[in-house]
């Protein structure tokens, strides 16, 4: 008797690239492929559009797959997460539906660079000329703000951290960094210093980038009284995770004036809503979440991702989350 040939659905494909970046003929005759370029709005939707899969590939934290979801996906017997952390996935409700949970590696050098990306459009005003330069605008309208001599607050000093201090290092950035367990020695061997507190980073940066995990406790990390404390010149750089920081208030501090800008790559909700408030917000640079898009870093997903299924398929799964 001919085996069953397994459903593998591939969610939040927007760019049409997953079926063809990495090779996925390991799996032929044994798993086919369905690719969502869109995002499931609800979990209706979701558990309608994954009923009869018995794969599903998820890409970062965008899908929750809490209990409820589970319950609604009977056929369902292996995720596979990109990286090896997942904070929106219920691992106890995925073991009490008999579904296992693997990962893939994930680099950390994109995000690193969209970091600099941001931070360096958001102080010369990439955005701003170029557009003006195309619509026949004025030749020149911004002032640029320097980064030599200047200070980079890093809120986070782990692998990506880390790495955002060693090229403002290179440019001439006087380095200073805060995190609840960051010991003086740690701060160091990276060569920044070590502020002794939040609110100290806050109010001596020229920059702040935020380079931490979302947890209980950092979401909400910077509110309004927070962003109070930075400088009215003072640039607020987030490539991590929304929740870290108060989107209200950020809001609230961007169209006030209260800083002199900020550049955003994650939000509250994703996809952004057409009508949402941070895509008119003055003083903001914002891309979609573009931190992990890179071609090096999807075919690490999606080629791990294949061997994640083939060794589930062997009986032996491998990076197991769960």
């Amino acid at each position: 008797m001919t085996p069953r040939v397994l459903r593998c659905a591939l969610l939040d494909d927007f760019q049409d690239v997953a079926s063809g970046i990495v090779d996925w003929s390991p799996l032929a005759g044994r798993v086919s492929l369905t690719a969502f370029r869109e995002h499931a709005g609800s979990e209706d939707e979701l558990a309608a559009d994954l009923a009869d899969f018995d794969i599903v590939v998820t890409l970062r934290e965008r899908v929750p797959f809490p209990a409820s979801l589970f319950a609604r996906l009977p056929k369902l017997r292996l995720l596979i997460a990109s990286g090896m952390r997942n904070s929106v996935i219920d691992y106890a409700a995925a073991r009490a539906h008999g579904v296992t949970v693997c990962g893939t590696a994930s680099s950390s050098t994109p995000p690193v660079e969209l970091t600099w990306a941001l931070l360096l459009g958001l102080a010369r005003g990439l955005v701003r000329e170029n557009t003006a330069l195309r619509e026949g605008g004025p030749w020149q309208s911004t002032v640029g703000a320097d980064l030599h001599g200047r200070v980079l607050g890093l809120l986070g000093l782990g692998k990506i951290g880390s790495r955002v201090a060693e090229v403002g290092r290179a440019f001439g950035m006087d380095v200073i960094a805060w995190s609840r367990n960051l010991t003086d020695e740690r701060a160091a061997a990276a060569g920044v210093r070590r502020a002794a507190t939040k609110e100290e980073l806050l109010g001596g940066s020229d920059f702040v980038s935020i380079h931490l995990a979302s947890n209980e406790g950092t979401r909400g990390l910077v509110g309004a009284a927070e962003l109070a404390l930075m400088r009215p010149g003072a640039y607020l750089v987030n490539t991590s995770r929304a929740a870290i920081v108060d989107q209200d208030a950020l809001l609230a501090a961007l169209t006030g004036g209260a800083i002199a800008g900020a550049a955003v790559d994650v939000f509250d909700i994703e996809p952004l809503p057409a009508d949402h408030p941070m895509r008119t917000a003055p003083r903001l640079l914002a891309t979609p979440h573009l931190g992990y898009v890179s071609r090096d870093n999807y075919r690490r997903y999606y080629g791990e991702a294949v061997e994640d299924i083939v060794a589930f398929l062997a009986g032996e799964p491998i990076r197991r989350l769960d």
